[in-house]
């Protein structure tokens, strides 16, 4: 079967297609004859350098996919075959991550979702690794009672494909929502197709002053911060008393690290990734909800681009580069 791999760390032209065996199911295992991969900014970091935690050369990327099941392994029911499925991939033998960027994957079927009648394959492949981190982030966020009808959301990287389902959540919600992102393009997005109520352009030097003067005081109740760094900190100082600061994203290259005793004097909840990393039997309820609200019409993934499976390297590039909207897939069938 066709696949990418990656043999050295480095630029993105080091996503080589290669010939590789075809993936073997073991117990409670499938083989998903895959249409579509889920390709993450985590993994161009990743295929950068070994950023977070550094793969065993050679490995494949990608660590979601969507696609029909073919071969089962031992135990697994027969019913299972045929069905049409989003899941979270399991490394094939021999390696320590991914295994999605390829004609074919394998899955715990226990941890597997079949794609509800009404929504596309396409969509459901997008929402496995954003839907339950945003139905997750949402959940924590109304049962502090931060998220509420009339609270003000700002949303650092609104245009992303967890912010776009965070700005969508939050106006279900019947919350406010400053959405900020970088450039027209995705400041488009943001207004016109999300619902949100303001949008900020983040590059810019008064960017705050800008969010202020729209939310007033006392300021923010809820900020999911997806960007990091310097960005981060800037949002921390629009937070209002009794706030909810959600520091998830490293896309400026680190997480957000504030100051615990200036969030308690302020009253400031501070909540990192750990409330985002899930094993697979808590994160399938998650994603089964967020493909339920998807296939109701409720909540829609974007997806911005999408490039053939052996342009893995041109994706890649895009995300890097911040040219990406929303998701970025792979076609693979």
């Amino acid at each position: 079967m066709r696949g990418i791999q990656v043999r050295r760390f480095g630029a993105p032209d080091v996503l080589e297609v290669v010939e590789l065996p075809d993936p073997v199911p073991g117990p409670g295992q499938a083989v998903i004859e895959v249409a579509y991969a889920d390709v993450i900014f985590l993994e161009t970091r990743i295929r950068h350098d070994g950023a977070f935690f550094a793969p065993p050369l050679p490995y494949v990327p990608g660590g979601a996919v969507g696609g029909r099941i073919g071969p089962l392994g031992e135990g697994v029911d027969a019913a299972w075959q045929g069905r049409q499925v989003v899941a979270k991939t399991v490394p094939p033998a021999g390696s320590a991550t991914g295994g999605g960027y390829a004609q074919r994957a394998l899955a715990e079927t226990g941890a597997a979702s079949v794609v509800p009648h009404g929504l596309d394959l396409r969509e459901a492949t997008a929402l496995v690794h954003d839907g339950p981190t945003a139905v997750r982030l949402f959940d924590n966020a109304v049962s502090t009672g931060a998220l509420r009808p009339g609270a003000w959301v700002l949303v650092l990287a609104a245009a992303g494909g967890l912010g776009a389902l965070l700005v969508q959540l939050a106006k279900a919600a019947g919350a406010h929502v400053v959405a900020t992102a970088r450039g027209e393009r995705k400041l488009k997005l943001a207004r016109e197709e999300l619902g949100a109520d303001a949008v900020v352009d983040y590059t810019r030097h008064d960017w705050t002053d800008q969010v202020r003067r729209t939310v007033g005081e006392p300021g923010v109740h809820v900020v999911f911060d997806g960007v990091g760094g310097a960005i981060g900190h800037a949002a921390f100082e629009l937070t209002a008393r009794g706030a909810r600061f959600s520091a998830h994203g490293a896309a400026s290259g680190g997480f957000t690290e504030l100051d615990a005793t200036a969030a308690a004097e302020r009253g400031v909840t501070l909540a990192g990734i750990d409330q985002v990393q899930f094993s697979a039997a808590e994160a399938k309820p998650l994603l089964d909800r967020a493909l339920l609200e998807a296939a109701a019409g409720r909540l829609r993934p974007v997806i911005g681009q999408t490039f053939a499976l052996e342009d893995a390297a041109k994706a890649h590039a895009a995300i890097e580069a911040r040219d990406a909207l929303g998701k970025t897939l792979l076609t693979v069938g």
